[in-house]
C-alpha cells in the first residue's frame, strides 16, 4: 500500500510539473527592461517567446537562469527569445542576483505584478511559450532539474512551425 501512495504522489507531481497545453492570444504587455529600453510583447510577432517569470529568492530560479541563457544562444539565430521577467518588489534585488549570475536575455522589470497577473503566474519560476502567432502554447510550473529537456522538445516544436 505505502508503495501504491508513493507513485500516486509521484505520478502527481510529475503532472503538477508538466507543461499545460493550451492555444489563447497572448495578453500584450510592454515592461521596462534592464538593457533594451521597454519592450512590448506584440512587436515581437514572428518570434517565438519563453517567457520565464523569476525572483531574486527563487532558488530554483537561480539554478535555471544559466540553462535559460543557454537555450537563448543557442535557439536565438533560428527565432526564439527567452525573456526573464522579474516580480521583484525592488528591481535592486533582481540586478544584485544577475550581477552574480549574468545573462544575455533581456530582463523585464514587473515590480507591480500586473504581467504575472495577467499570465496567472502562481509559482516561481513559471515558463509561457508564445508561438509566432502570439499564441499562448504552454505554460510550465517550477523547475527542476532536467526540465532543460522538455524546454527544448517545446522550443523545436514552436520552431518548426
Amino acid at each position: 500500500m505505502r508503495k501504491l501512495i508513493a507513485a500516486l504522489c509521484t505520478s502527481a507531481a510529475l503532472l503538477a510539473a508538466a507543461p499545460v497545453f493550451a492555444k489563447i492570444p497572448a495578453s500584450d504587455f510592454t515592461l521596462a527592461s534592464l538593457k533594451d529600453g521597454n519592450l512590448k510583447l506584440s512587436e515581437q510577432r514572428g518570434e517565438v517567446i519563453m517567457l520565464n517569470f523569476w525572483a531574486s529568492w527563487c532558488g530554483p530560479c537561480r539554478e535555471e537562469m544559466p540553462l535559460l541563457n543557454d537555450l537563448h544562444a543557442r535557439y536565438a539565430p533560428v527565432g526564439f527569445q527567452v525573456w526573464g521577467v522579474n516580480v521583484d518588489a525592488n528591481p535592486e534585488d533582481a540586478q544584485a542576483m544577475l550581477n552574480k549570475i549574468p545573462v544575455d536575455f533581456p530582463v523585464l522589470f514587473d515590480s507591480k505584478s500586473d504581467v504575472s497577473k495577467l499570465f496567472g503566474v502562481q509559482a516561481m519560476p513559471s515558463s509561457v511559450f508564445i508561438d509566432r502567432d502570439g499564441n499562448v502554447r504552454y505554460v510550465h510550473k517550477g523547475y527542476r532539474t532536467g526540465d532543460e529537456a522538455e524546454y527544448k522538445k517545446i522550443i523545436k516544436e514552436l520552431i518548426r512551425e
